[in-house]
């Protein structure tokens, strides 16, 4: 058999991928868990991660928990406004409504107000926001509110879930938008998670705020929002010095300026420091009443989570202005476990909204136990049909030279698709394992049609010949193949769930029978015609 690399070069590419696809598969790769030399602690370290191979499986395949739920909150759109009016509107609905800082966002580019609150999920209070935007000057009815929030809100939650989920250490969860009827959904899938661990992560909004509690001029208790999210430059790890735990921050050039400036207005800046007698156990209105003193309060989702006076040195920095060039501060807590949970949620950000998984959210949890059962039985499936088509490619050919080379061939296609889930860190399930074995069918009927194309038309005694009949035959499979993806685009873009999933791994797998696998049979069977 002639295999010379510039008549052949085909079957070499084929080669070349396929030990391509076995490093991606089995090398150990970045430290991964996966992979034939991987130690056995690595291997168990991440369970959604298969313990010989950089092969990455999902919820289906490795149990764990999934999240679908909507975001709560309320839309109006079309309305017409500036950015110049956006602040003031979003003052005027906060007011109307009794609703705190980041719980309402008005977007004069999209022409839309929203309200993210978790009181606002049912359709009695549409009027309640109607009015209040009657109140900051626009006409608008029950009518012109709708359920749900904003494509930029749900854009800006999945960025935040996805950073919430891989900061939190439950590796290979994924989080996606799925459209329903009437409404979106977010749909969080953390493999190998119980539920406790995932709501605990993110069912909770995440709202960092730092509020001044200071007395005003009357005697009376003041508490002002000072800092949120955007305004940290830097966020430093969770440390435990002598006895504290904090976590030290670094605000913006923007911010930084400002927070100085309140801390002098608010009286923060006095000799020696503020006292600080702010009760935990009791609510910001009853300690109002307690005389608490100058407090700094961590507010995580609407709950004060730690208060402090200021030191003497912060108190001086403030003072003589040095904090305004260099604003750097520690933010204390009760304990390190609770320090830990602080910076995750500045450094993932907050959510616009929460996510309403007690009114219409659903959650479901797989045993990994038993997701282990599947895998058995996906790849005996796989077999299942392997074998099926090996039976019907001989009984059709009964010529081991040609049907041999076009099962080897599709194998290899699979193989190489096995090769690009692992390299992309693709989380295989259900649906993609349907997917690998509709590329199966496809790929073994295109060879068909190469091999019926020149063995049935005549013996072939030329290369000339022999490539008059297979371009005519790639002709067929490559409009095939372009219908499939046509086909399956809309399925692989859109969030529909498992079907995206199957959807992608036919559209590669059509892809590299196209480009790599079915050229290469091409060339193998040229080879082995033309030498008989």
């Amino acid at each position: 058999m002639n295999l010379e690399l510039r008549e052949n070069w085909r079957i070499w590419l084929l080669v070349v991928f396929i030990l391509v696809s076995t490093i991606a598969v089995f090398a150990p790769l970045g430290g991964g868990s996966g992979g034939a030399n991987a130690t056995a602690a690595n291997a168990t370290a991440d369970s959604t991660t298969s313990e010989y191979t950089n092969l990455r499986f999902g919820l289906e395949l490795s149990g764990g928990t999934q999240v679908r739920a909507p975001l709560a909150g309320m839309t109006a759109s079309g309305l017409e406004f500036s950015v110049d009016d956006e602040r003031a509107i979003e003052q005027t609905v906060r007011d109307e409504l009794d609703l705190g800082a980041g719980d309402v966002r008005a977007d004069a580019e999209g022409n839309t107000v929203e309200v993210f609150d978790d009181r606002f999920v049912g359709d009695t209070n549409q009027s309640e926001f109607a009015a209040a935007l009657n109140e900051a000057g626009y006409e608008v009815s029950e009518d012109d509110i709708r359920m749900g929030v904003t494509d930029t809100t749900r854009d800006r939650a999945e960025d935040v879930l996805t950073n919430k989920i891989s900061q939190g250490g439950l590796p290979g969860g994924t989080v996606t938008q799925v459209a329903s009827p009437g409404q979106q959904f977010m749909l969080v899938e953390v493999p190998n998670a119980n539920r406790s661990e995932v709501i605990d992560l993110i069912g909770d909004r995440g709202q960092v705020e730092t509020v001044a509690l200071f007395p005003g001029e009357n005697g009376t208790y003041q508490n002002v929002s000072l800092l949120t999210q955007s305004d940290f430059a830097s966020i430093g790890g969770a440390t435990q010095e002598q006895g504290r735990t904090f976590v030290p921050v670094t605000l913006t050039e923007q911010a930084g300026p400002e927070f100085g400036q309140a801390m002098r207005d608010y009286g923060f800046d006095q000799q020696g420091g503020t006292n600080c007698n702010y009760d935990l156990n009791e609510s910001m209105a009853e300690n109002k009443g307690e005389n608490p003193g100058r407090c700094l309060l961590t507010v995580l989702d609407g709950e004060v989570v730690f208060a402090a006076g200021v030191n003497r040195d912060l108190s001086a920095s403030f003072r003589d202005g040095s904090f305004d060039d260099n604003p750097q501060y520690q933010t204390t807590t009760t304990s390190l476990e609770e320090a830990r949970e602080l910076e995750l949620n500045i450094r993932a950000g907050a959510l616009p909204t929460q996510l309403d998984i007690d009114n219409r959210g659903t959650t479901f949890f797989l045993l990994p136990s038993l997701a282990e059962r599947f895998k058995p039985l996906s790849l005996a499936t796989g077999a299942a049909a392997v074998g099926a088509v090996a039976l019907v490619v001989f009984a059709r050919y009964r010529r081991a030279e040609v049907a041999a080379p076009m099962l080897l061939t599709a194998a290899a296609e699979v193989y190489i698709l096995l090769g690009f889930a692992a390299a992309v860190g693709l989380p295989l399930d259900l649906s993609h394992i349907a997917g690998f074995i509709a590329v199966i069918g496809t790929g073994v009927d295109d060879l068909v049609i190469i091999a019926d194309e020149i063995m049935q038309q005549g013996e072939v005694r030329t290369s000339r010949v022999f490539e008059s009949r297979f371009k005519k035959a790639f002709w067929v499979i490559g409009a095939a193949a372009a219908t499939t993806i046509i086909a399956m685009s809309p399925l692989a873009v859109l969030s529909l769930g498992d079907l995206q999933g199957f959807a992608i791994i036919t559209i590669v797998g059509v892809l590299i029978g196209v480009l790599i696998t079915r050229p290469a049979y091409g060339d193998i069977l040229r080879v082995l015609v033309l030498d008989d």
